[in-house]
């Protein structure tokens, strides 16, 4: 299937993406992102984009979190020098180990940051969607923190194959919910916790965890994740002594992504670069390769590009990697891909499984699978541009993924084999 893509001015996209005009007052991206939701929401979206532009830039609140950040989840998080992999490669290789933040994985920094903001604006209680269960943990962790009480929805499928994560949450205080419909991933773990939400949206905080969603989540999402990239910005130009010449990411719905992107957009001389799950081929439910093979549409509150059929059907996906396992991407991943400032790519299975035993074996660092997908796409870049400076975004630890490891790569004894 061909990718059909929205008409527009790219220059025009591209100056305002640049300049910070994006979401807009709508909450659109350029053609992309908005609301698209029951009116029961409405209410319950303006107190939280009230709240975003009353607390988020606040000094209080800022302090606050800083405070969290640094004494809490861990931050700044290293960047870390790949000399083996660098040797591998014939480039030069940099880490930005966001598995090395507390409950492993980048998305204590959305979790924390929406836990302090859901506690401000009076939540009762706190609602949230997991698919590789990162997302839940570090809400789980964020509210036992902040002193909320936390529900996870969790697909049956990834439960299975995350278990390790689903006991992290209860023992962290949290209630798991088994979705039992739909495909049983991120997806419908998604909508089960949308129908909690619109059954009490005055008491539930819904802590979305990625830059999708209706507005303002998108924006919400990005500005909690940026502290990725300004931090390996800054960090790039200190000890390796200058901007990398490419920066790669997964991309699942987008948040990691997004995150280590927007500090980089207004550099010209980097190239961005995001990796997406290509599961086990590029036929329509064989791959969560939304931006490569997606088309436009509509999916659980955004405006975005989306793998469906011919009829509009939004289709299953497959990946080995629960938390790109999502049929959808935020809104600013489609805008960046339509101005040309970013450029998206797949990795299958196989080969993403192939990159977390070589960085394994070779950096002495597990990563999750979901991270592996970005070391694949770095590492085509730098067979074809030796030499160069190339920067990625470890976004998890891979401790999560064991009894997927054990069946595959342990199980067939490919690890052995990477090096």
């Amino acid at each position: 299937m061909k990718p059909t893509h929205v008409q527009a001015d790219t220059a025009r996209l591209l100056a305002d993406e640049i300049a910070g005009k994006f979401p807009d007052a709508r909450g659109r991206f350029g053609p992309y992102g908005g609301r698209y939701v029951p009116e029961t929401l409405i209410p319950a979206l303006d107190r939280l984009e009230a709240g975003i532009k009353q607390y988020l830039y606040s000094a209080a609140f800022q302090q606050e979190m800083t405070q969290e950040l640094a004494t809490w989840v861990g931050r700044p998080t290293a960047l870390s020098y790949a000399r083996h992999l660098s040797a591998s490669w014939g480039a030069e290789v940099w880490l930005k180990r966001e598995d090395l933040a507390h409950t492993g994985a980048h998305k204590i920094n959305n979790s924390l940051g929406q836990a302090l903001l859901a506690k401000r604006l009076g939540a009762k209680r706190v609602i949230a969607e997991t698919g590789a269960g990162q997302h839940g943990v570090a809400t789980a962790a964020a509210c036992a923190r902040i002193g909320l009480p936390c529900i996870v929805y969790m697909g049956a499928v990834d439960m299975e194959r995350q278990a390790p994560n689903v006991g992290r949450m209860k023992l962290l205080g949290a209630e798991v919910v088994a979705v039992t419909g739909g495909d049983k991933t991120l997806r419908a773990a998604i909508d089960e916790a949308l129908r909690d939400w619109v059954a009490d949206p005055t008491d539930t905080y819904y802590l979305l965890g990625s830059a999708l969603g209706p507005h303002p989540y998108p924006l919400l999402v990005r500005e909690l994740q940026a502290v990725i990239g300004r931090e390996a910005r800054a960090q790039m130009l200190t000890q390796a002594g200058g901007l990398p010449n490419a920066v790669f990411a997964c991309v699942g719905g987008g948040s990691n992504a997004i995150g280590t992107f927007v500090p980089f957009v207004a550099d010209e001389s980097v190239e961005i670069v995001g990796v997406e799950a290509g599961g086990t081929s590029s036929a329509l439910g064989r791959n969560a390769a939304t931006l490569v093979y997606g088309r436009p549409g509509v999916l659980q509150g955004t405006y975005s590009l989306l793998l469906q059929d011919d009829d509009g059907q939004i289709q299953e996906t497959e990946s080995v990697s629960a938390g790109l396992d999502y049929p959808g991407v935020g809104p600013e991943h489609a805008l960046l891909m339509l101005a040309g400032r970013a450029r998206y790519e797949s990795a299958t299975d196989a080969e993403a499984l192939a990159a977390l035993a070589e960085c394994s074996r070779q950096e002495g660092i597990l990563p999750a699978i979901e991270s592996a997908h970005a070391f694949v796409g770095a590492k085509r870049w730098a067979r074809e541009n030796p030499g160069k400076r190339v920067l990625i975004t470890l976004s998890g630890r891979g401790d999560k993924d064991m009894s997927t490891l054990q069946r595959t790569l342990l199980g067939s004894g490919a690890a052995g084999a990477s090096r």
